[in-house]
């Protein structure tokens, strides 16, 4: 291990996190230098193809008080959940790697940003309880992720040249429709020959193996993931007040340095990130059932790719992008895109309270389709903006 390459990680933040619960490999940009897009304008732009998602950012603000007071229902009614399915994958991840890693060569978490980061610094955490039966020397770090424009190489990079002996498992908050799982895999061809020097960092389970984790996989795509459910994990109801205070990423390109964001250091007293972290910590601290061993899988399963092809079909989208599936997706479309319509399982399901709160409150048409939609509880579908997109 490279003493250099290491003290050169230590120089990034943690957002509003503790420097021990993870180093965010972004490059932190003043607010000011960004141009702050109205989502429609924001819309127009990404669907014509003017522009890319993550050139531009639509400036975040405080949650309103009613979306403070869905966020404190969704963590009473998830607290136990999350904190039980943090103890099943940390359990899984010190079977897998208990006489694979140590002090010297730690498994690395890499979290997709943002909807990793909660889940990543809560694994961490839990890894690093010496008290429990699934300690397991871990370091943990939070890297971009861009639809259409891969994980951040030079982030990875830079990774690999300080731990060039350790595996690495990637973790994201949930899958939708599996679009992530596959710019992760598209990323890692690179590594994906038996003789390339860092292909058992990343294809430690066998060749062809994605090592992404996630709290939940309606999509069927994850190597290792708590439920296959879409459940409100409370998380997903929040953007940067529970991730941080960072900001979804800005594209760099690789030879200019690494992804930048924002850092809404205006939106301190709003801030979750360690409240969340620590009530679901202590909570696991306190469970007392054993962990589960969880299974893990080769190669993905794609169990929702049939419905999201027929609802591309039925609702004419010949970009599936605008198809944004999941409880926790299709509230956080509403909130940061311009929606047509939002498809949902139930009428009355306790987890969709957020969802159809901001249906009425913004006029947006909603459908219930019953088992048709089944296991996404909640769809937004994005407004076309360009007849061709």
């Amino acid at each position: 291990m490279s003493q250099s390459n290491t003290q050169t990680l230590k120089a990034y933040g943690s957002g509003s996190y503790l420097a021990s619960d993870v180093t965010v490999l972004l490059d932190i940009v003043d607010k000011q230098t960004v141009a702050d897009v109205p989502v429609a304008q924001k819309e127009a732009l990404i669907q014509s193809g003017q522009r890319h998602y993550s050139d531009m950012l639509t400036l975040e603000q405080a949650p309103t008080a009613m979306h403070e007071q869905l966020y404190q229902q969704a963590l009473e009614a998830g607290t136990d959940r999350t904190a039980t399915d943090i103890t099943d994958l940390a359990y899984t991840l010190h079977h897998i790697f208990d006489k694979k890693v140590d002090r010297e060569q730690p498994l690395i978490l890499v979290s997709l940003v943002r909807a990793g980061l909660p889940i990543g610094v809560l694994l961490q955490r839990a890894l690093a309880d010496t008290d429990s039966d699934y300690h397991l020397p871990s370091i943990h770090f939070g890297v971009s992720i861009i639809r259409d424009r891969g994980l951040d190489a030079v982030a990875l990079q830079m990774i690999l040249d300080a731990y060039p002996n350790s595996p690495i498992v990637f973790v994201d908050g949930w899958t939708g429709k599996g679009a992530i799982y596959q710019e992760l895999a598209h990323s890692l061809e690179v590594f994906s020959d038996p003789s390339h020097p860092n292909f058992t960092n990343i294809f430690h389970q066998g060749k062809g193996v994605i090592p992404l984790l996630t709290l939940a996989d309606p999509a069927g795509v994850a190597w290792l993931a708590a439920s296959a459910e879409d459940w409100l994990i409370p998380s997903g109801l929040l953007n940067s007040t529970v991730s941080g205070l960072i900001s979804r990423s800005l594209y760099t390109q690789p030879q200019s340095g690494l992804h930048r964001s924002v850092l809404y250091d205006n939106l301190v007293q709003a801030d979750h990130s360690l409240s969340f972290v620590e009530r679901i910590d202590s909570t696991r601290q306190q469970l007392s059932l054993s962990p589960t061993l969880l299974p893990t899988f080769e190669q993905p399963r794609y169990q929702t790719a049939d419905l999201i092809a027929r609802l591309a079909t039925n609702y004419d989208i010949r970009n599936r992008n605008r198809i944004k599936p999941t409880i926790a997706e299709a509230t956080r479309a509403i909130l940061r895109r311009d929606p047509e319509h939002i498809l949902l399982a139930t009428a009355d399901h306790p987890d969709t309270v957020l969802l159809r709160h901001l249906c009425t409150e913004r006029d947006i048409a909603t459908s219930v389709l019953g088992d048709k939609i089944l296991p996404y509880q909640a769809i937004t579908l994005i407004k076309q903006r360009n007849k061709d997109r």
